[in-house]
């Protein structure tokens, strides 16, 4: 069984975090570590259709609604910096 997240109005981004796992976007979009997801891949991430894919740096990477989620959180927080 799934834990559900409890978080105190107004405090989502350290409840969002608490799940994260450090590299995955990464990892999911054959970005090396050292560099900068750019903001294009994201955008293309965000108007895929689930099911489809997308083509970066010879790759092809499967659209999930994990990856959704991950590039619009990153989208989200790249906002507060």
């Amino acid at each position: 069984m799934k834990k559900e997240m409890t978080c105190e109005p107004g405090k989502w981004i350290p409840c969002a975090l608490q799940y994260h796992k450090e590299g995955s976007l990464h990892r999911m979009l054959h970005v090396p570590k050292n560099e900068k997801i750019p903001i294009a891949l994201l955008q293309k991430v965000k108007k895929a259709k689930m099911g489809g894919e997308i083509h970066n740096n010879g790759y092809r990477i499967p659209i999930t609604l994990k990856l959704k989620r991950r590039a619009n959180l990153v989208k989200t927080l790249d906002r507060f910096t």
